[in-house]
C-alpha cells in the first residue's frame, strides 16, 4: 500500500522530502508527488508535474501560458483528485499525506475529499488552526497545524513534520488491521444537544433489534456527512430526528448543512423515519456575532461560543413547509413523527423557548404539503422515551426488520 504525499516542490521541496524520508524509515511506502508549476522541483519527485496536470488533461505549458496562479491550483488539484481516485481504484492506496499553506491545502484536501471516509488523509497545514470546513466538507481528514510556516528544516517544523509522519505511518498500519466486517444493517440518526435523550434512546431499541447505528451531529458537516454515506449506498436506514440544519439553511444561521440536506434519502428510496428536533432555534457563534437584524429576537446564550435564536410561527410554517417536501420527493417509506409538547430541551413548558404558536405553525406547513405526507402526532416531548421508542420501532418495520422492544 502507498502513501501518496501531495506538496508544490518548487517551494516546499526540502519540507517534503523531509516528511517521506521519515516515512520511508517507517517503512511506509510513499510517493513524493509534485503539485508545483512554477520554479522547477527543488528535489526529484517521484510523480512529476507534468504527470499530476496530465491526470487532470492539461500540460504544463498550458497551464504556465495562463499566467494566473488561481487557474494553476485548480489544475493541479484536478490532477491530484484523479491520481488519488486511480490508485484507490487499483486497491494500492494506503493513504494521502499533504504540506503547503492556501495553495498546497486546496491541492492535498481536493484529494482527501474524493476518497471514501476510512482511507488516512492527513494534511499539514498553515491554515489548519483556522475555520477548515471548506477543506474538510464532510469527510475524515485530520488537519495538522504546521505551527511555522512550511519553509525550512528548523527545531518546530522538524517535530511537527515528524509527527505528520508518524500519524501517517499509524493511520495506515491500523487500517491494515482494522479490515473486520459484518452484516448489520446500518442506520444513520442525526442528533443535536438538546435531542439527546431521545436519539440514545431510539439508539437502544435499533441496536436491541440488531442494527448499527452511526449518530451524526447536526452542525452542518454532521448532516453532510450522513447525506454523503447515504448517497455512497452505505446506510439501510435513517432515523432523521433533528432537522434543525434545515432551520440554518433557510434563515441565515452557521450550522447550515446546504440545501440538499435531506435529499439523499429520498432519492435513493432508503426508508426514513424522520422529526422536527431543534427546528426551534437557529445557530450563531459568540452572542457578539449575531447580525444585527437579529439582535432584537429572543436569543439564548448557549455557552461563550454559541447562541440560539427561536424561530418564530411564520419561520417554523415555512420551515414544515421545506421539510414537507424533502420527504414528498422520498422514493421509498417515509414517516414523520411530531412532538406536540416541544421539540427540543429548550422548547418545554418553563423553558427560554417554549412556543406553542410556534409549534402550530411548524405542524401546519408540515400538513400543507401536496401530496400529503404520513404525520403522526404524539402527545409527547421529542426527549420522552416513548417518543424514541415509537420512532425507532417504526423505522425497524420500514426497514422490514423485528423489535425487540414491542
Amino acid at each position: 500500500m502507498v502513501v501518496l504525499l501531495f506538496a508544490t516542490l518548487d517551494t516546499k521541496g526540502v519540507e517534503a522530502a523531509f516528511v517521506r524520508d521519515r516515512l520511508r524509515e517507517l517503512g511506509v511506502e510513499t510517493r513524493l508527488v509534485d503539485c508545483g508549476t512554477l520554479q522547477p522541483p527543488a528535489v526529484a519527485p517521484d510523480v512529476s508535474r507534468e504527470a499530476v496536470l496530465a491526470a487532470a488533461g492539461t500540460t504544463l505549458e498550458a497551464v504556465r501560458s495562463k499566467d494566473d496562479r488561481a487557474h494553476a491550483v485548480q489544475a493541479a488539484a484536478r490532477g491530484a483528485r484523479a491520481l488519488a481516485l486511480d490508485l484507490h481504484a487499483r486497491g494500492e492506496l494506503g493513504g494521502v499525506l499533504g504540506l503547503g499553506g492556501s495553495a498546497g491545502t486546496t491541492i492535498g484536501t481536493e484529494a482527501m475529499r474524493a476518497l471514501p471516509i476510512g482511507v488516512p488523509k492527513l494534511m499539514v497545514s498553515t491554515l489548519a488552526s483556522g475555520n477548515v470546513r471548506s477543506y474538510i466538507g464532510d469527510k475524515d481528514i485530520v488537519m495538522l497545524n504546521s505551527v511555522v510556516d512550511v519553509l525550512g528544516i528548523n527545531r518546530v517544523s522538524r517535530r511537527v513534520l515528524s509527527q505528520a509522519a508518524h500519524a501517517m505511518a499509524g493511520m495506515v498500519r491500523f487500517a491494515r488491521l482494522a479490515t473486520a466486517t459484518h452484516d448489520k444493517p446500518i442506520v444513520a440518526a442525526t442528533m443535536f444537544g438538546v435531542t439527546t435523550p431521545c436519539v440514545q434512546r431510539a439508539k437502544e431499541v435499533l441496536e436491541a433489534a440488531g442494527c448499527e447505528v452511526l449518530v451524526f451531529h447536526a452542525t452542518g458537516t454532521g448532516g453532510q456527512a450522513m447525506e454523503s454515506l447515504v448517497r455512497d449506498g452505505l446506510v439501510q436506514g435513517v432515523l432523521d430526528l433533528t432537522t434543525t440544519e434545515l432551520a440554518d439553511e433557510l434563515f441565515g444561521g452557521v450550522l447550515s448543512a446546504g440545501p440538499e440536506r435531506m435529499s439523499a434519502a429520498a432519492r435513493a428510496g432508503v426508508p426514513t423515519v424522520a422529526s422536527v428536533g431543534a427546528t426551534d432555534m437557529v445557530n450563531f457563534l459568540a452572542l457578539d456575532t449575531v447580525p444585527a437584524p437579529f439582535r432584537a429576537r429572543k436569543l439564548h446564550r448557549h455557552n461563550d461560543h454559541v447562541t440560539l435564536m427561536r424561530t418564530t410561527p411564520e419561520e417554523n410554517h415555512a420551515l414544515g413547509r421545506e421539510i414537507a417536501r424533502k420527504l414528498v420527493a422520498s422514493r421509498g417509506p417515509a414517516r414523520l413523527f411530531f412532538p406536540l409538547r416541544g421539540v427540543s430541551a429548550l422548547d418545554c413548558a418553563g423553558k427560554p423557548f417554549d412556543d406553542p404558536a410556534a409549534r402550530a405553525a411548524l405542524l401546519a406547513g408540515l400538513h400543507s404539503s401536496s401530496p400529503a405526507i404520513s404525520i403522526t402526532e404524539l402527545d409527547l416531548h421529542i426527549n420522552d422515551a416513548p417518543f424514541a421508542e415509537r420512532c425507532a420501532r417504526e423505522l425497524l418495520a420500514l426497514m422490514g426488520l423485528a423489535s425487540t422492544t414491542d
